[in-house]
């Protein structure tokens, strides 16, 4: 399992993913989730996976191969639009799974891979799509500018109550870590190192691109006052009014 999430703003783009794709009592692995894709001044382009590591790493393969080859038609470098490059995206998913899901469905495993595919390509405003299993997508829009994949249930409360399209790219940031927290403390496959990365609109370069660790000076600050700004809220709150 891991967790994922990508936010599409009036200012550009935050995404961020931890790194953990098994866990259990002895046995921790630590892959990263996130690629990055850039080309000139003419585009950045981010994937985000999630799933089995086998199929995402198989699918982000084909696209790094075709980028090696520098593909016309199938290198996400070379496309005219974001929504040309979810397209290949999710052409790479379905080779995938004619390649292999058919042994998959043998072996009683099932073929899960999630994706989310970020950035801007000169001409258009900055995108966000997230991709399913069967190579189809869809796209963030004004009302629902953010997408997660994996984990999401934990996380997803403080993005709903804090983030839309206004919210600046530093706040969203913090957002995205407090999620990240939340998400860590509530179920152990999730974990660290985080993948933190910013991207400021039209710039077609990485703002920042963070990778948070065990004992990080800002992280444990960050999910310090997190925990007691909590605690004190709930105390703060209103008793009900019927007998207990």
């Amino acid at each position: 399992m891991t967790y994922c999430l990508a936010m599409a703003l009036d200012e550009g783009l935050v995404l961020a993913s931890d790194s953990r794709t098994n866990a259990g009592v002895d046995h921790i692995s630590t892959y990263r989730k996130m690629r990055v894709w850039q080309k000139d001044e003419d585009r950045l382009i981010v994937l985000l996976s999630a799933g089995n590591l086998a199929i995402t790493q198989a699918v982000v393969a084909i696209l790094e191969q075709n980028v090696r080859a520098d593909a016309t038609d199938h290198s996400v470098l070379n496309v005219d639009s974001l929504q040309h490059a979810a397209r290949l995206v999710g052409q790479a998913v379905r080779q995938v799974y004619h390649h292999d899901g058919k042994a998959l469905k043998e072996a009683g495993v099932d073929f899960t891979i999630s994706l989310i595919l970020g950035g801007q390509i000169k001409g258009e405003e900055p995108r966000l799509f997230m991709i399913y299993a069967a190579g189809n997508f869809i796209e963030a829009t004004p009302e629902t500018p953010y997408f997660q994949i994996g984990e999401t249930k934990y996380g997803k409360p403080i993005i709903d109550r804090m983030v839309n399209t206004k919210t600046d790219l530093t706040s969203a940031a913090k957002c995205a870590l407090v999620s990240l927290d939340s998400t860590i403390r509530s179920n152990m496959t999730v974990g660290l190192p985080i993948d933190l990365l910013v991207y400021r609109k039209d710039t077609f370069k990485v703002a920042t691109h963070q990778v948070v660790r065990d004992h990080d000076p800002y992280f444990e600050d960050l999910r310090t006052h997190w925990g007691k700004g909590i605690r004190e809220l709930f105390q703060r709150l209103p008793d009900p009014p019927w007998e207990i």
